[in-house]
């Protein structure tokens, strides 16, 4: 051991005995059974549906309780699954519907049930671990309450005396939240979610401070995450498309609002120089919110946005040749006189196509007061201080990818040939494939971040090349058609060939390549980015197994082509599974009616023996701190 780490090891542990403890300590965590992997994707802002999954944990909190109270009937059990969702809410309820007497009965009811649920979730942790667990207000009370549950008939008094003491001092309340929140915490160990916090839904600054909020918690890069992480960068293309899409979607409220961003310069430019145009109508379901005028502006902001986001991009396709996307220079494709323009070879006819601030001789150049306008916008997200708090967080707990307990997971793809071979990108004179070319993206978001005052550097720029670039493991498709769907009537155009990857990915060889390129033998590879139209048929389990897509529709939009709200993932010691679930209606149903989102499980992957700490990432992590341990053991 490295003479340096063995005087940082001692002066933690400064005594031979407290080693001693520690090692024994690390050798019987190794033993446990290994904690609950929660894996979400896609969730598109849609906070609710959410935060109603992850209070349930896709179903583990009624499949426990089964467990603890086989006996229980299920209208019983129900109850007490909505009371540890939502217990502010239940309480609220129960306080309206019962009397003072039998309010107090059934706390006496209910309390006991909820400790006995909270002892039987953190059995497979070490005490220390559910003490952590325990909210701080009570940790004493409840760990008292935790060790007497199951306590011989000579000690009931004491237990039933704490008990009846809380509910006198009106504390039965807070306890019974404490408690639910507890047990919320024990039934998942660490939860992965497999990109795109953001995109069309009204709340992704919620979802945000819900994960931040979580104890133990990764995200994999979403090409939607991206897009918002370039802005706090300083990608200005970014920018724009973001509030492109808040506007068609009717989510300024999510600029203005919860992140304070100054829209009135912006608002003002559009009035100047659009008219409302039907390529540009909000989508129908934001645009059923809205007032007439309010549907208007979203028009013009959508507008005027798109325009300034072709300019930009027109400029940053220019200064960057390596990324061969001039043909999505589209600006320069166009012939202003005639009001045509020519893709692949072919001449479209545009429709509508009002851009009153385009030089036709100059098309990418901004006025000056575009440019003056978008340095104000840009200033005005990276003083955020909640959006650059939310973007912080997105970089330091994210990746492109992640290898965990012998699982692949990553967003959108790992872009492929049509034979089956990784493709490629050359940037300066390197190429990059496969997860070298993961591992450049993620470098080249690290060193964006430590600039966020250059606005055109490579890094900057290759935020952007993710969101829309044939090559991005993000996008996953030839090229992003969004100026053809504005603007040119034949749909042919509006087409986005995806790459070969979400063809092949239903061959076990190619998943069995995809792995071994990222070390693994075996595994699951993990994946969102893209809907499962399960009610045409197509099956989220791919390869024989060797591929999940846990996309199935938490935006409300995909459900019609789904047939579902979404997949998500759980996997425990005794192995794999998938959870589909129907719509979520909404907290009120929940805990009045006792309505839950009904979920099915499909078996993934079964382990021959139930798996321990020690076979997984957190467990070789441990089993090299207690290696050096005991070398230091030995020096003492």
């Amino acid at each position: 051991m490295d003479a340096t780490l063995r005087h940082v090891l001692k002066e933690k542990f400064p005594q031979r005995e407290a080693v001693l403890t520690e090692i024994i300590n690390l050798e019987a965590i190794r033993h446990l059974p290994k904690g609950t992997e929660h894996f979400m994707s896609d969730l598109h802002g849609e906070f609710a549906a959410f935060d109603h999954v992850l209070r349930n944990g896709s179903g583990i909190v009624k499949e426990k309780l089964r467990k603890q109270f086989p006996e229980m009937a299920i209208d019983d059990l129900e109850e007490i699954a909505v009371l540890i969702y939502y217990p502010e809410q239940k309480l609220k309820r129960q306080q309206e519907l019962l009397p003072e007497a039998a309010l107090y009965q059934w706390y006496l009811i209910v309390i006991p049930l909820l400790v006995q649920m909270a002892n039987y979730c953190g059995k497979k942790y070490t005490r220390s671990k559910v003490r952590k667990t325990i909210p701080p207000r009570f940790t004493y009370i409840v760990e008292e309450l935790l060790t007497e549950v199951d306590t011989p008939e000579d000690k009931k008094d004491y237990f039933m005396a704490i008990l009846t003491k809380i509910i006198q001092l009106n504390q039965a309340d807070d306890l019974i939240c404490t408690l639910s929140e507890t047990i919320r915490r024990l039934v998942v160990d660490h939860l992965h979610v497999v990109g795109d916090v953001y995109d069309r839904g009204p709340h992704p600054d919620k979802i945000l401070d819900r994960l931040m909020s979580f104890p133990s918690v990764d995200v994999q890069w979403g090409n939607h995450d991206i897009i918002w992480m370039a802005i706090a960068f300083g990608s200005y293309p970014a920018m724009l498309n973001a509030i492109r899409i808040c506007a068609r979607y009717g989510n300024l409220d999510l600029l203005e609002d919860s992140y304070g961003i100054n829209l009135r310069p912006l608002i003002e430019y559009v009035q100047k120089y659009y008219q409302p145009q039907a390529a540009f109508k909000p989508h129908l379901l934001a645009a059923e919110h809205f007032s007439k005028n309010e549907r208007q502006l979203l028009n013009q902001l959508q507008q005027g946005a798109a325009i300034l986001q072709f300019k930009l991009e027109s400029q940053l396709i220019q200064r960057r040749p390596c990324f061969q996307m001039t043909d999505r220079d589209v600006l320069n494709k166009i012939d202003y006189q005639k009001q045509l323009i020519t893709l692949h070879d072919q001449v479209y006819p545009l429709h509508e196509f009002n851009a009153p601030t385009i030089d036709p001789h100059n098309p990418n150049q901004l006025t000056q007061e575009e440019q003056a306008l978008l340095t104000r916008l840009l200033a005005s997200f990276q003083h955020s201080e909640r959006f650059l708090r939310h973007v912080d967080f997105l970089l330091k707990t994210g990746s492109m990818y992640l290898v965990y307990n012998g699982n692949l997971l990553y967003h959108g793809c790992i872009p492929l040939h049509e034979n089956g071979d990784f493709k490629s990108l050359r940037i300066n004179g390197q190429n990059y494939s496969g997860k070298s070319l993961l591992d450049f993206f993620e470098e080249q978001v690290h060193l964006a971040a430590e600039q966020p005052e250059v606005h055109d550097d490579l890094a900057t720029d290759m935020m952007w090349y993710l969101w829309v670039g044939e090559s991005s493991s993000l996008f996953g498709k030839q090229a992003m058609t969004t100026f053809e769907r504005y603007y040119i009537e034949d749909q042919k155009t509006h087409q986005e060939i995806k790459n070969a990857y979400y063809r092949l990915r239903n061959e076990p060889i190619v998943c069995q390549d995809i792995l071994q390129e990222f070390g693994l033998e075996h595994g699951v590879i993990i994946n969102g980015h893209t809907p499962v139209k399960e009610k045409d048929g197509e099956n989220p389990i791919k390869a024989e197994g060797r591929l999940v897509v846990i996309d199935g529709g938490f935006a409300k939009s995909y459900q019609k082509t789904t047939g579902l709200a979404g997949y998500t993932l759980l996997h425990n010691s005794y192995g794999i599974q998938l959870v589909a679930h129907q719509p979520f209606s909404s907290v009120k149903d929940a805990v009045e009616n006792r309505t839950d989102i009904l979920s099915v499980k499909r078996l993934v992957e079964e382990n021959e023996q139930r798996k321990q700490v020690k076979d997984t990432t957190v467990g070789r992590q441990l089993t090299a701190t207690m290696q050096m341990l005991e070398d230091l053991y030995a020096h003492y």
